[in-house]
């Protein structure tokens, strides 16, 4: 892994870092939390400007619709964004770092023709049908069935912890299609339309108040066969592309974020006098040292993801464990440092708090991650 930039690399810095500077104060004002539909036109209307700019898809290969560019230059690009503020995927997240690259490295030529360009541009929006109420983190349990008739499968079911189904056009949905083989072996990858007849979808609220998850509730169905990504029966296999992209990549910008956090705090704490505790300096300097090391991690996992077709590997669940529990303990330092004022829900960094203990579930447990560096990486038995 190289950590130097070349001048090319430094010359895509200050291009990218004028462009934000010029469109940046051009940008609306953000909508309400609660306002979906603002937020869904708010996220989609960022797209297209990075796609009008050639910086869509940044590092989705060049038949992908992207710019093919290289590791390096896909983690400047989210440096620079999060320094500078810009908006982030927002409502695009499932297209934009789930569904789309797994469709770039899995889907035919036809599913990649259909479904990348709209992603990219910010034409449609892409939820995630994966866990289910009763299978709590073993997501090789679910029960959604799909029944193949003629052309079409008909599947009926339900889903959980859906993100942004309330305003997507699509879902990357994991169904059943051969309950007699063994759990992990008789899943389907398919691609339904939101709009679809039987599709029912009530938003959740979370503790922090926010409805970015919904159950979905599924009522025969119909997906046409051509929706499938992958063969019949081997969308276990597409899934952990999918997921390698949801441990490997999906986080990267949220490590600048964090770092810029951090930086936030100690300000903070210098101007309220908390900085004078010398446990609480300590607590953030080691913070600083633990997402610096995570940010080198990344490099190293999206460096290794070139050497794979684009696919990051099982680094990301190292990365995924780690990261989970360093962002719980930064807003746990972040209550500290602004004592009484943390437990304002008007505050941003509550709500930031609120929503950093979710991410010890989000996107595999840290149970899960555990089990795949334990066997994965460092080779031990599965347990019993």
């Amino acid at each position: 892994m190289d950590l130097t930039y070349t001048e090319e690399e430094q010359d895509f810095r200050a291009r990218l870092r004028a462009w934000l500077g010029k469109v940046l104060p051009e940008l609306p004002a953000k909508p309400s939390p609660d306002d979906w539909p603002g937020r869904r036109a708010y996220d989609l209307g960022w797209q297209r400007r990075l796609y009008e700019a050639g910086y869509a898809g940044l590092h989705w290969p060049v038949d992908a619709g992207g710019r093919g560019a290289t590791p390096t230059q896909h983690l400047i690009f989210l440096e620079e964004t999060e320094r500078a503020g810009a908006p982030y995927v927002g409502a695009n997240f499932v297209g934009l770092l789930h569904a789309g690259p797994t469709i770039a490295a899995e889907g035919s030529a036809g599913q990649r023709a259909r479904w990348l360009p709209p992603v990219l541009r910010g034409d449609e929006v892409w939820c995630q049908g994966f866990s289910e109420p009763d299978a709590g983190s073993d997501l090789a349990s679910l029960r959604t069935r799909a029944v193949r008739d003629g052309d079409d499968y008909v599947v009926s079911g339900s889903k959980i912890w859906t993100s942004h189904a309330e305003v997507a056009d699509w879902c990357e949905l994991l169904v059943r299609t051969d309950p007699q083989a063994p759990k992990h072996r008789g899943i389907s990858w398919l691609a339904m339309p939101m709009d679809a007849p039987g599709v029912t979808v009530r938003p959740l609220r979370t503790l922090a108040g926010s409805t970015e998850f919904a159950e979905m509730f599924l009522d025969e169905v119909r997906i046409p066969a051509r929706n499938r990504v992958g063969a019949e029966n081997d969308g276990w296999r597409v899934t952990m592309v999918t997921l390698s992209f949801e441990r490997g990549t999906a986080f990267v910008g949220e490590v600048v974020a964090c770092r810029r956090t951090l930086g936030e705090l100690a300000r903070t704490a210098k101007a309220n006098g908390r900085w004078d505790d010398p446990v609480l300096r300590r607590r953030l300097g080691r913070l600083y040292g633990e997402f610096g090391a995570l940010w080198r991690l990344t490099q190293w996992n999206v460096s290794e993801s070139e050497g794979s077709g684009g696919v990051p590997g099982i680094g990301g669940s190292v990365f995924k464990l780690a990261y989970s529990h360093a962002r719980q303990e930064l807003y746990e330092v972040a209550a500290q440092v602004l004592g009484a004022a943390s437990l304002s829900l008007e505050e941003e960094w509550t709500l930031d708090r609120l929503s950093s203990l979710s991410y010890t579930i989000a996107a595999g447990t840290s149970q899960i991650q555990q089990n795949i560096v334990a066997e994965r990486i460092l080779g031990l038995p599965k347990g019993r």
